[in-house]
């Protein structure tokens, strides 16, 4: 299809989005909904404890201080720029559309991998409320009907109204944070506030796994950045998003510090250890005498593993669709609703394969086939999903920290402080990208980064034959301008077309 045939089709093609739909606090709820600090609380902290011991919370205050600098490059496209692609349209302004390819489709690696693992997540948890029931028989396969609620119900929301979603995930998350943080409060107060196995930690026992343990931190932290993935939908984008990147890393990276301290602190000498338990606040709740909170806990855990599957559906099928205007992918995957103004072939898509990947694993496991693989369970399907989720956010967040010097030299807004920001993001990002692979982590995990190199290397191929030129590029994008309907900033329409304001610097 020529260009011309292209913008043809676009002209002809509903891609309008919901505008002014959402407040700050609903964009901060889709960032944090999707980083899912329940998540880490429930079922990471253990990863993280098998993986740096009692340097998790070290490895946590590292990935938060890490990703400051990303969220701080990533910022400055956030207030100059609007979309709904988020980093792939951002690469792209920086470093051109094939690089920009690549980052959205690194992006959908990671969203759609994270989003399995809050699917596995839900079906954990629903699996463990089912049982306290004694419903779990009346099932043939539970873990594949949950996996199917899970994904049907997120599909449902997502395609109804953005708005909704995201107030729905706010109240969710919110309760949930609220009784884990009672809970560790309380344990503190019996067991007191001093660890010397952690304020003392020897790091230089724990330098080999620190890389790994960082890659783990990732896989908690990762979803910061969904919040530009709403520039179209948001109020006052440009002020609104990056108040929201930074708040929500903050917010969630001083939460996930203090609840690793926490349950290190409670549960690493126990019997079971730690890193062998499967609901550690279930643990600790019986262990502090609350068995009652373990209970509410596990049902917040279970709402707020969905709230992240359907955060990482909103997300990843805007990426989808923005990339399906581009014409990376065909142009109906980038056309919206005409009454619910959501990316609805763009979210179908990508909710079918979020629920078939853990099905099909886990028919496998039924027969026997990845038993080497120790993929038996959700809870290992979790695991599994998470740190490869985690993989595609390190090459996004590499790709926009190079992106952003190129782009505010394109603008004329380049300065040295930029640079610094930008290599110091470098830098640290690659702890966690060397930590994949050396030391070299136990089977399976070892194999992990040569499968995502193997899809990157897929990407790199399609956006060779699919990325058209900037000029192309540049004018898909105008010809948007002129059928989407709804108010844009002039700020955000001037840096459109390369004007920068220096008051915006």
């Amino acid at each position: 299809m020529t260009t011309v045939d292209y913008t043809q089709a676009i002209k002809n093609t509903h891609t309008r989005l919901k505008t002014n739909a959402l407040n700050f606090w609903e964009v901060l709820a889709q960032a944090i909904a999707l980083i899912s600090p329940s998540m880490t609380a429930a079922l990471i902290v253990p990863l993280m404890f098998g993986t740096s011991g009692t340097a998790g919370w070290l490895c946590y205050l590292f990935g938060t201080i890490m990703l400051l600098f990303v969220a701080m490059n990533l910022n400055q496209f956030a207030k100059r720029y609007t979309s709904a692609g988020s980093m792939y349209e951002y690469t792209v302004k920086g470093l051109g559309p094939k690089l920009g390819g690549l980052s959205g489709w690194s992006l959908i690696w990671a969203y759609m991998f994270i989003g399995i693992a809050g699917v596995t997540g839900f079906t954990h948890f629903a699996s463990k409320l089912l049982a306290m029931t004694g419903a779990s028989g009346y099932f043939s396969h539970p873990s594949i009907t949950l996996f199917a609620i899970c994904v049907a119900s997120a599909w449902f929301l997502a395609y109804k109204d953005i708005t909704f979603s995201t107030i729905l995930m706010l109240i969710f998350e919110g309760v949930s944070v609220a009784v884990i943080l009672a809970l560790a409060f309380l344990a503190v107060g019996k067991l007191g506030a001093v660890d010397s196995s952690q304020i003392h930690v020897q790091v230089s026992g724990h330098v080999r796994d620190i890389g790994l343990g960082v890659v783990v931190a990732i896989f908690s932290l990762v979803g910061f950045e969904c919040a530009t993935a709403f520039g179209e939908e948001a109020k006052k984008p440009l002020v609104t998003i990056p108040r929201a990147v930074i708040a929500s890393l903050l917010l969630t990276g001083a939460f996930f510090i203090f609840i690793t301290y926490v349950e290190t602190h409670a549960l690493a000498t126990g019997t079971p250890p730690l890193d062998q338990l499967d609901s550690p606040l279930q643990t600790l709740s019986e262990n502090l005498g609350v068995k009652w909170m373990g209970v509410v806990i596990a049902f917040g855990a279970m709402i707020s593993f969905f709230a992240l599957a359907m955060s990482c559906l909103n997300a990843g099928a805007r990426i989808i669709f923005t990339m399906g205007r581009y014409g990376i992918f065909p142009v109906s995957i980038g056309s919206s609703h005409k009454s619910n103004l959501t990316p609805h072939i763009a979210i179908t898509a990508f909710a079918c394969i979020q629920f078939l990947i853990p099905t099909v694993f886990m028919l496998a496991s039924y027969a026997g086939a990845y038993s080497q693989l120790a993929i038996g369970s959700p809870f290992d399907e979790f695991n599994e999903a998470g740190l490869f989720g985690a993989m595609g956010f390190c090459a996004a967040y590499v790709l926009i920290s190079i992106a952003t010097p190129f782009y505010l030299s394109k603008i004329g807004q380049l300065k040295p402080h930029n640079i610094a920001m930008a290599v110091i993001a470098l830098l640290l990002l690659l702890v966690p990208i060397i930590g994949t692979v050396y030391p070299e982590p136990a089977y399976p995990l070892n194999y992990f980064a040569y499968i995502f190199g193997a899809y990157m290397l897929g990407g790199v191929i399609l956006v060779i034959v699919r990325s058209r030129s900037m000029d192309e590029f540049d004018g898909i994008r105008a010809v948007l301008e002129q059928t989407t309907v709804g108010p844009v900033e002039p700020a955000a329409v001037s840096e459109m077309h390369g004007e920068g304001t220096p008051a915006m610097a």
